[in-house]
């Protein structure tokens, strides 16, 4: 079961269209929350810096269709993976006597996470 979904199906003008798209780019541009106008609703949305991304073009049935489409982790899930990430180093380090905790490696990889290990206690 999905926790939400919103769906619009309506016609708009080309100068409609181009300005939700605009809202959009607008909105990646800046990540972060941002608001998107979808009369009659204004939808917030956490945008991070990387996202997954589809892109696909049919012709059927005399008919042109255009999807793009954005994926990211909700929230949640980004925090629970960051979380557990950082317990994970915290852990790593607080297991080592006399070595100096090894610089960090933090990507943007979108809330994926690499699973390390605690070190071994000698």
């Amino acid at each position: 079961m999905k926790d939400l979904k919103l769906e619009q199906k309506r016609s708009l003008s080309r100068l409609e269209a181009a300005d939700q798209l605009e809202a959009l780019a607008a909105a990646l541009r800046e990540g972060g929350e941002a608001e998107l106008e979808l009369d009659p609703w204004k939808l917030s949305l956490r945008i991070p810096s990387d996202l997954r991304t589809e892109f696909e073009v049919e012709v059927s049935d005399g008919e042109i269709e255009l999807e793009i489409e954005l994926k990211w982790p909700a929230a949640s899930a980004a925090r629970t993976a960051s979380s557990q990430a950082a317990a994970g180093e915290e852990k790593a380090v607080s297991g080592r006597k006399t070595a100096a905790a090894a610089p960090s490696r933090r990507g943007t990889g979108g809330g994926r996470t690499s699973k390390r290990t605690p070190a071994k206690k000698s």
